[in-house]
Formats: structure tokens, sequence, C-alpha cells
């Protein structure tokens, strides 16, 4: 199971993965838009589609673990690593 730090942009004119960045600790962080506006999940679950289609997953394997109220969010995903996570999303 591969952990997956998203800095997520909800209400965005356009959904996309922007790249990897840092955080305030100097952790990677994978920088993702999403068009949902965060009212009741409606963004968290925006995330977890658009992250499940980008790494070729069901969404039943995409869960949120951490930042349900947050711009900073963990994803777990089920059935690949770390690695094979990262070179699907171009690094980081």
């Amino acid at each position: 199971m591969a952990r997956l730090p998203v800095r997520l942009q909800p209400g965005a004119a356009r959904e996309g993965i922007d790249g990897w960045d840092v955080d305030a600790d100097g952790r990677p962080v994978l920088k993702v838009r999403v068009r949902a506006r965060p009212v009741e999940g409606e963004a968290n679950a925006a995330l977890v589609a658009l992250i499940a289609r980008v790494l070729g997953v069901p969404r039943r394997a995409v869960d949120l673990s951490r930042g349900g109220q947050s711009r900073l969010k963990m994803l777990e995903i089920d059935g690949l690593d770390e690695a094979q996570v990262r070179a699907r999303l171009g690094g980081g």
C-alpha cells in the first residue's frame, strides 16, 4: 500500500495534477486541482476519482486516510507501492 501526500485546490477552473512541491516541513506533496467545491465532501470525492483515474486503479483502491477538512491530505493506494505511484505520476 502506497501513501500519497496531496495539497488540494478545490474550486479550480480546471482539474489536473500540477506536479510536485514541498510542504512547510520540506516533504514532497503532489499539487492537485479539482473543480468541485469543498462542500459535503465533494472536493474529496473528486480528488479520489481523479487520482484513481490517473493511476489506473479502481476508486475503491484509493482511500482518504487523513486531512478530510484540510488542503493537505494523505491518500492510501491499495495495490501499488510508492515507487509505482511516483512512476505513474512523474517523479517526486
